[in-house]
């Protein structure tokens, strides 16, 4: 028998809807109940690729003892942290502030308003080297709702309390100059691992934001620490078990300091952020390394994770048949039955024993960094491995679209269709941004999430991330329609969002769920915050269109959260880059007529602090005056709108952009 779950659309709720557990879907109609009954709500927090979420559903929720507990004693909600980031947001913000740390799954105890009393992670199902199992601090709840109610109350109050403080943005001592890009890379470069690159020990998470800023800071001041710092990350990244040397694509982060053995779930804004840094390098360096990476990423995306309307999937799950990482790992039996003659040069360059590096399998790495230009009998090898490997059960799908997701996607798929000239990639990025317009906004309203229809009313970060995608597009394009879709979804961004009273913006909309406390994101993660969203988004915007109101609310954030960036530049990657935009200045590139020669040559480069416009003149200011046609067009580079002498030809125009340093 399946309970209200099985309705949902998301697909992590839906793998709950078989469960002994009278689960609720997130909203008010589960409040209402716990109050009728005068019980507490459980509210538990994953998605569809965690694998803990798993272990602890198959544990207690699926079983038949525990699930009558919970219904006695609780009104049960699931939520999907990746379909309702708010609501994960504010009860993380009681995890952290009760333990010092969170996680997922999550779970939390909440009095019938939504107040959180008590909160944890994951929780086995029977206690176990002093830690209370599940089935009795489900007990223990339920004593202290009925003996200790008042203490409850007391508690709920305190920790809503610092979830309300927690959304105070800082007062900066200073406005930002360009100090304190060389304060956030020195901070950067001596955090760094200098053996296996990244930041810290394990687990160990790609941070790619802060790999991104230590490139900016060499194309900035050719300094050779960062340099080497992001390229050791990069090519360390590229070489372990976190990359999927089959069929492309990272897996969430690794669970060991050298990058072997992967958390195997693979994440659509993991492949959009580390493609996107790896474009980079290849840009910067001209390394083929480097763009073999970004190339077999995004076909990763394209092949595996592609609706076929063009909207892109979130996930791959880390289990298949029950098991973490079953589809990825090999014998060496196994390598020499399907490869043949060529199983010895694939067991050499993908370190393949006989014990194996993973409970007695093997993980493919590449064992020699910085060398991933396969010979041919390793590259008949792994395609005989994939096709091998394709004919597994795959590890579940997480066939839901995300709108903020495929924003970050389709900024990556679009910039690298620029850089190289792929108009297989320009029709994917394209196709993508006409699917979101198509099937992610109803009545003008942006949507969260996707499958067969839009629902949940998106958030701040979605806004933000889809400005930034359609400058992209804009771009990539030259089509004047994408700018219009960015600037109307800026201003809504701005009315929907904004504080009114302070600076930034919200996680939820004013017309979305009234929550115990209204969220507001500041410190980038695993995917950017909304508020450094926001600010890129906006500037960059800004700068083709001369609106002054989304420059000014961008610099607004940038002002007050630059100097926290400075000091800590982990938490707050993608706000050193609004940071470097608002304080260095942006560069305006503006190609009139028909000039492919120019338009090539501009988007070839990698200047982090440049914006594009080109094709069909727009309304912006760049295009005053600028109106040839043909081949009579030329390219003009702007600072803050003034620009150097118009360039007509390749050479002159490598010129005008050497010059801007």
């Amino acid at each position: 028998m399946t309970n209200r779950l099985a309705n949902e659309t998301s697909p992590y709720l839906r793998q709950h809807a078989d469960n002994p557990v009278d689960w609720w879907p997130w909203g008010p109609e589960a409040l209402a109940e716990a109050e009728r009954r005068d019980v507490p709500v459980l509210i538990s927090v994953g998605y569809s690729a965690c694998h803990w979420c798993h272990v602890m559903a198959h544990e207690s929720f699926e079983d038949e003892a525990t699930g009558e507990l919970m219904n006695r004693l609780f009104v049960n909600v699931k939520v999907d942290r990746e379909e309702r980031p708010d609501v994960d947001a504010v009860y993380m913000d009681a995890v952290q502030a009760m333990n010092g740390h969170g996680g997922w799954p999550m779970t939390v105890f909440c009095l019938p308003d939504g107040r959180p009393f008590f909160a944890g992670t994951y929780f086995s199902k029977t206690s176990r080297g002093g830690h209370l199992g599940f089935a009795e601090l489900c007990e223990r709840i339920n004593e202290l709702w009925h003996t200790r109610r008042d203490e409850l109350v007391e508690q709920a109050a305190t920790v809503t309390e610092a979830i309300d403080e927690g959304v105070q943005l800082p007062h900066p001592t200073q406005e930002p100059d360009g100090s304190l890009f060389a304060a956030a890379a020195a901070a950067l470069v001596g955090q760094i691992d200098k053996i296996d690159g990244g930041f810290g020990s394990a687990p160990k998470f790609p941070q790619t934001f802060a790999i991104d800023a230590l490139l900016r800071q060499h194309v900035r001041t050719s300094d050779p620490e960062a340099l080497k710092a992001a390229l050791l990350s990069l090519d360390a990244m590229a070489a372990g078990g976190i990359y999927d040397h089959l069929g492309g694509g990272f897996a969430r982060y690794a669970t060991d300091k050298r990058w072997l053995i992967p958390h195997f779930e693979k994440m659509l804004y993991d492949e959009a952020l580390l493609a996107r840094v790896y474009l980079h390098a290849w840009q910067l360096t001209g390394e083929p390394r480097f763009l073999q990476t970004l190339e077999e990423t995004i076909e990763y995306v394209l092949r595996d994770l592609r609706h076929p309307l063009g909207g892109f999937y979130s996930a791959e799950d880390a289990d298949s048949e029950g098991v973490e990482g079953k589809f990825y790992v090999w014998s060496i039996s196994e390598i020499r039955e399907i490869c043949g003659d060529d199983a010895d040069a694939v067991i050499e360059w993908f370190g393949v024993t006989d014990h194996g590096n993973w409970e007695h399998t093997n993980i493919l790495e590449r064992v020699v960094r910085g060398d991933l230009a396969r010979p041919d009998s390793v590259e008949r090898g792994r395609v005989a491995l994939l096709a091998a490997r394709d004919k597994r059960i795959r590890p579940g799908l997480d066939d839901k679209v995300l709108a903020e997701w495929n924003a970050l996607m389709l900024s990556t798929i679009a910039e690298a269709a620029a850089a190289t000239g792929s108009v297989k990639w320009l029709d994917a990025a394209v196709t993508n941004a006409n699917f979101l317009c198509d099937n992610l906004r109803v009545n003008g309203r942006w949507m969260r999430s996707w499958q067969g229809e839009a629902r949940v009313l998106a958030f701040s970060a979605d806004y933000g991330a889809l400005i930034d995608a359609f400058v992209r597009v804009h771009e990539a394009t030259g089509d004047p329609r994408w700018l219009d879709e960015a600037v109307a979804t800026a201003d809504a961004l701005i009315e929907l969002f904004g504080d009114p009273e302070d600076i930034g913006v919200y996680t939820n909309g004013t017309d979305g769920d009234q929550l115990v406390a209204r969220p507001k994101e500041l410190m980038d993660n695993a995917t950017a915050c909304s508020n450094s969203l926001a600010a890129v988004g906006l500037l960059r915007l800004a700068a083709l269109t001369g609106n002054e109101r989304h420059r000014e609310f961008a610099t607004a954030i940038v002002d007050r959260l630059a100097e926290s960036a400075a000091r800590l530049p982990l938490g707050f990657g993608h706000l050193l880059l609004a940071a470097e935009l608002r304080v260095l200045g942006i560069e305006e590139i503006v190609i009139s007529g028909d000039r492919p020669d120019l338009v090539a040559e501009a988007q070839r480069r990698w200047m982090p602090r440049s914006v594009l416009t080109w094709g069909n003149p727009g309304s912006s200011p760049l295009w005053e005056g600028r109106h040839e046609r043909g081949s009579d067009g030329r390219a003009y580079v702007c600072r803050q709108m003034v620009c150097a002498a118009p360039a007509s030809t390749v050479d002159e125009l490598d010129q005008r952009l050497n010059a801007l340093g």
